[in-house]
């Protein structure tokens, strides 16, 4: 009889990277509902409802950040925060045509950071290298007994 596959543990930066990003999002959307006024603020005015959509957003970044430590959410909770930082974009993007917050270059050079959010937010919607040997490990074999070919 042989022995179950280990799944060897993650790397400890691996672990810590994880759990700051999902950090980042429960503290974030956290923050839309404490302080809801500094979010409305840089709605664009084109959107309606700016409170609702401040209140919507900021339970989103909260399921997606406690999404991800969850491990059989942790793909579509990433694929709804990579959708979400593409979404929050234009509020970004008031914020700096605006100058609301802060100062003009502090606006502007964030803007660009979005980028790697969307990308660490990617790593997380690809397939752990255990959830593909488990998938491979449930596809039968070619030269399984009773399979033709």
């Amino acid at each position: 009889m042989s022995q179950p596959r280990r799944v060897q543990p993650k790397h400890p930066f691996h672990v810590v990277a994880l759990a700051l990003f999902a950090m980042l999002f429960v503290a974030g959307g956290i923050a839309h509902f404490v302080i809801p006024q500094e979010y409305v603020r840089i709605v664009p005015p084109q959107l309606p409802w700016p409170r609702a959509l401040v209140y919507v957003s900021g339970a989103c970044e909260v399921l997606g950040g406690l999404g991800l430590l969850y491990r059989p959410v942790r793909r579509a909770a990433a694929w709804g925060l990579v959708v979400l930082l593409v979404a929050v974009f234009p509020a970004n993007l008031h914020m700096a045509l605006a100058g609301i917050g802060a100062p003009g270059w502090v606006l502007w050079a964030r803007l660009p950071l979005q980028v790697p959010l969307i990308g660490w937010a990617w790593v997380y919607t690809r397939k752990d290298k255990s959830e593909t040997r488990k998938d491979k490990s449930q596809q039968p074999r070619k030269d399984a007994p009773g399979r033709k070919g």
